[in-house]
């Protein structure tokens, strides 16, 4: 049961594995890693490397209101908020042999890491997620269409290699308890009769 910083840190500890797994040699280039909001796309200075960019963020569809934490003395938090988050992972270079081998890579450390750990996860930004918790990361379905749409918003049709992911089941929680009465102590029955019969 994350906190209201779940998201900031799945794109943080999505960077931070990339960076983990950079070793300079492979690339004969320093890499570079950011989490990129839209207008950052039309004017970046990031030359080589890899931008995240969340673009949509939607109810989990397995876990629409998961039941709230409870505590060791009995209360109960309101409901969860499950989310997955939809972003992409873009490769920049100056060549297109070094975007294509920036795409490559990135996809395989992805794909070595299907699991984002909460120590990594609290590594980027502590106590975010409680300890026994994890977020699934796996390859988006997202249409050509949808991709390109993407892009056409962002950059007026000017396309940057990029793939697509979703993290999957990040579990929010509430800061309130739920409200419960006290316990019933008396029950009382009142019968009326229907008047004019």
């Amino acid at each position: 049961m994350a906190d209201y910083r779940a998201l900031a840190a799945v794109s943080e500890a999505v960077l931070a594995l990339l960076r983990s797994n950079y070793q300079p040699e492979d690339f004969n280039n320093e890499l570079d890693f950011r989490v990129f909001l839209a207008r950052d796309f039309g004017s970046s200075s990031l030359q080589s490397g890899v931008s995240l960019f969340l673009y949509r963020v939607m109810p989990n569809g397995t876990y629409r209101s998961p039941t709230g934490r409870l505590t060791d003395d009995g209360r109960r938090y309101r409901n969860q908020l499950a989310v997955d988050m939809h972003f992409i992972l873009s490769a920049w270079g100056r060549e297109a042999s070094l975007q294509h081998t920036i795409a490559g890579w990135m996809m395989r450390v992805m794909e070595d890491s299907p699991v984002l750990p909460a120590g990594l996860l609290n590594s980027v930004i502590p106590d975010a997620f409680q300890p026994d918790e994890s977020v699934e990361l796996t390859l988006a379905d997202l249409s050509n269409e949808d991709l390109l749409h993407v892009w056409e918003t962002l950059v007026q049709n000017v396309y940057q290699l990029s793939v697509p992911y979703v993290a999957r089941n990040i579990r929010i929680e509430s800061r309130l308890l739920l409200t419960t009465g006290q316990p019933v102590q008396q029950r009382t029955f009142d019968y009326t009769s229907a008047s004019g019969i």
